[in-house]
């Protein structure tokens, strides 16, 4: 770990001194690529360890093929320094690269992003991302060297040989696909699926139609329960006009656009936490820039979603932050987009764990009389 802290430190000062001279892919691989690799245990002097220019099924090339007791297990594919990376052409060519000759995982990167895809989801080629990590000090959403070391250390040798990588892609996809199953479930529920509960919940006198009413409080499909009232505020939100002017309508995809499926799962993991606060009552509402949690008007929690974490704002006291919470930090008199003065960096299912607790006591305290 030390090696790749040290790794990061050295290439963040030649991105400085490269970052305006547009770097050919060459050098770009030459100055910041290999040496990260290295970092994380992969000779690219070793054809045991990595092949670069790996003949690909298709005979195409991959820039680099890492090996595992002389076995690919990850593609990279190299751009110029400064290439955005979203170019879906690109996207589609290394992870088709990657499925076509079997491999599981492949990395988009331009030597200061990089972007983890597993090429066997079935999905849309952009949609399967994983998760992205930066060097770049603008661009690494709050993390600490050593935090950003432990991001890209699942990219080292070490952890792909002990099947890391594949027990978070499984973890993060098989989860998305069973909270998109779940979701059609509660939205439109099937007769069977209320009758098993009614079964298992031994209490004749709830009746099916109370069931699914409160499948829809719990699950927050965003639909109206009988009266009328609104629980949860929907995917879309009302327009409301400045001088005269109707302002932009936000929606939950604004948020979630081709952010990585670990960002969207971290997302959804607080969302649903939030809601168990008060189940039916709290309200979700879509801005510009961050999505706020409320329980009568009393917004209790902010999130930012960037590509490589959860930005969290919370109203709890920021003098009494534990030193050691290197995730959580005092934004009182620091300019930021949510409500609340403590901010928490998410970037990982056991750091959402971890602000849970925040979010709990800022919901006591913006909630309480």
């Amino acid at each position: 770990m030390k090696d790749v802290v040290k790794c990061i430190e050295n290439l963040r000062v030649q991105l400085d001194r490269h970052r305006k001279e547009g770097l050919k892919e060459y050098p770009t691989r030459t100055i910041f690529i290999d040496p990260l690799l290295a970092a994380l245990g992969w000779d690219v002097r070793d054809t045991d360890d990595v092949v670069l220019e790996h003949p690909t099924v298709d005979n195409k090339s991959v820039d680099y093929a890492m090996k595992v007791n002389r076995k690919v297990v990850l593609h990279l594919e190299a751009k110029q320094l400064g290439d955005p990376l979203d170019d879906v052409k690109s996207i589609t060519q290394v992870v088709g690269y990657a499925a076509n000759d079997g491999i599981e995982w492949c990395v988009l990167t331009n030597g200061v992003r990089y972007k983890v895809y597993k090429a066997s989801e079935k999905a849309s080629a952009p949609d399967k991302l994983l998760f992205e990590v930066s060097i770049d000090p603008n661009d690494s959403n709050g993390l600490t060297v050593e935090e950003l070391a432990r991001q890209f250390s699942r990219l080292s040798r070490e952890s792909m040989a002990a099947g890391l990588l594949d027990q978070l892609g499984t973890e993060i996809f098989t989860t998305g696909k069973v909270r998109k199953v779940l979701d059609r479930l509660f939205a439109e529920t099937p007769a069977s699926f209320i009758r098993l509960i009614r079964k298992t919940m031994a209490d004749s006198s709830v009746t099916p139609s109370q069931i699914e009413q409160a499948l829809r409080r719990i699950w927050d499909t965003g639909k109206q329960p009988a009266g009328g009232r609104t629980v949860t505020q929907s995917p879309r939100t009302e327009k409301a006009t400045v001088s005269g002017r109707q302002t932009p309508e936000y929606t939950e995809s604004h948020h979630t656009e081709r952010k990585p499926n670990e960002v969207i799962e971290l997302y959804r993991g607080l969302d649903r936490f939030c809601q168990e606060l008060a189940p039916g009552n709290v309200t979700r509402a879509y801005k510009s820039t961050v999505i706020n949690w409320s329980l009568e008007k009393a917004i209790f929690c902010s999130s930012h979603l960037q590509q490589g974490g959860l930005v969290v704002y919370v109203k709890t006291d920021p003098k009494a932050l534990d030193p050691s919470m290197s995730f959580a930090r005092d934004v009182s008199k620091i300019g930021h987009w949510g409500v609340g003065n403590v901010e928490l960096v998410v970037n990982n299912l056991d750091r959402l764990r971890d602000a849970e607790a925040f979010v709990r006591r800022s919901f006591e305290n913006a909630t309480r009389k």
